[in-house]
């Protein structure tokens, strides 16, 4: 391929994506949702900040590729962040601004709890899509829903366990978006499996560290 040849055919990459909203926007919302794992994953409060900002261009994403349960997810999304914004800066103040401080496992009867919700929240998103709207995937944008919402909140909480409730939600909607044609949402989901495991491997690190220096003070 000549020079010529070469800036043509990048020419024409570049027209369709600029000539192409929706890729854009979607584009945008990859980028900013990788940046809120990586937050996650070194366990700094920021990521709800730009959690807020991705949730808000995955309403659009989501709302105009008909995956219906993920707009309102990402409307959840949008409290969530801000709810973790303030406990998340309530546990950093209250360990002295160590931004592992506070990492805690989900108790027993809390499990129990998350673990019914997400069975009613999953059957009752299913149905909705099945009769009210045109969802190729009803099935499993409510499990992914579901799933969502368990995981944020333990998120919010500060509860290792969000991390193994990730893993499986980001596998299983990397299958959904291939199949959906959303590229680069598979690629950024794709990424969000691999960094959720490791994620639970640094967060256990840490927050065994922790829990011996508590032990010691």
């Amino acid at each position: 391929m000549n020079l010529d040849s070469f800036n043509c055919f990048f020419g024409e990459i570049l027209s369709y994506i600029l000539n192409n909203k929706n890729l854009i926007i979607e584009i945008i919302g990859t980028i900013t949702g990788l940046f809120v794992v990586l937050l996650q994953y070194r366990a700094s409060h920021w990521f709800a900040v730009v959690g807020s900002i991705s949730s808000a261009l995955y309403i659009y994403i989501f709302y105009h590729s008909k995956f219906y349960a993920d707009a309102v997810e990402s409307i959840y999304y949008l409290g969530a962040n801000l709810y973790a914004l303030f406990f998340w800066l309530y546990l950093k103040k209250k360990h002295q601004n160590k931004n592992y401080g506070g990492i805690t496992r989900v108790g027993k009867t809390e499990a129990l709890i998350l673990f019914a919700i997400f069975l009613i929240a999953m059957f009752a998103i299913r149905y909705i899509l099945k009769t009210f709207t045109d969802s190729p995937v009803a099935t499993g944008d409510a499990m992914t829903t579901a799933m969502s919402i368990v995981a944020m909140w333990l998120l919010a909480r500060k509860n290792i366990e969000h991390w193994l409730v990730w893993t499986a939600l980001n596998a299983i909607s990397t299958g959904l978006y291939v199949w959906k044609g959303l590229y680069p949402t598979t690629l950024l989901y794709g990424t969000y499996t691999i960094i959720s495991i490791l994620g639970y491997l640094k967060w256990k690190k840490e927050m065994i560290k922790f829990e011996v220096h508590d032990s010691m003070a």
